[in-house]
């Protein structure tokens, strides 16, 4: 049963949501926390290491997710679930945009969807921030948090790195370096 539910739930987060990974965590945070397979941090855990893999990070993330509930049955049937809707539809897509490329509905729809797309990814950080900063609630004690700081140094970094259009393998590793230094550092205090 668990595996059939695996299935159909990531079913339903590939065909519902546009825009790749990102866009797919507020449907996953609310689809995995509201059945009771894992706690939010838990999932914040889940998608730290599936940002930290290679690979597409829904995918990641259903395995991951399928892995904890039902073992290596259930991270199949959760990936399969979340890329079968995005399979289907390029298959068909495929077949009929050359006849509506030029459509003004088709070009409305691809316009419209990017704002909701960028809108989900911020949704989603938020989300995924305030979990992780704010746990306990927005109190005078997150102030004196160093790794508060700690994120919005590496946080400036990766701006100024993104407007440089620094490469991002080198923007990662220079912030893993930042996040391994720092978690030394505080090993030490």
């Amino acid at each position: 049963m668990i595996l059939l539910e695996l299935f159909l739930t990531f079913f339903k987060i590939g065909l519902f949501t546009f825009g790749g990974g990102y866009a797919m965590l507020p449907l996953i945070q609310e689809e995995v926390t509201a059945r009771g397979w894992m706690e939010l941090q838990q999932l914040i855990d889940f998608i730290a290491v599936s940002e930290s893999t290679p690979g597409p990070f829904a995918v990641n993330i259903a395995t991951y997710v399928g892995a904890e509930l039902a073992g290596v049955a259930g991270s199949i049937c959760a990936t399969l679930g979340v890329v079968a809707p995005s399979f289907i539809v390029i298959l068909i897509v495929a077949r009929i945009f050359d006849r509506f490329r030029e459509s003004r509905t088709v070009k409305g729809i691809m316009t419209g969807l990017k704002p909701a797309v960028v809108g989900l990814i911020g949704a989603a950080v938020l989300s995924v921030a305030a979990t992780v900063f704010f746990s306990g609630g927005f109190t005078p004690a997150v102030l004196y948090d160093g790794w508060l700081y700690v994120s919005a140094v590496i946080f400036v970094l990766c701006l100024i790195a993104a407007l440089k259009k620094l490469h991002p393998v080198l923007v990662i590793c220079v912030s893993a370096v930042l996040g391994i230094g720092a978690g030394y550092a505080f090993e030490l205090l």
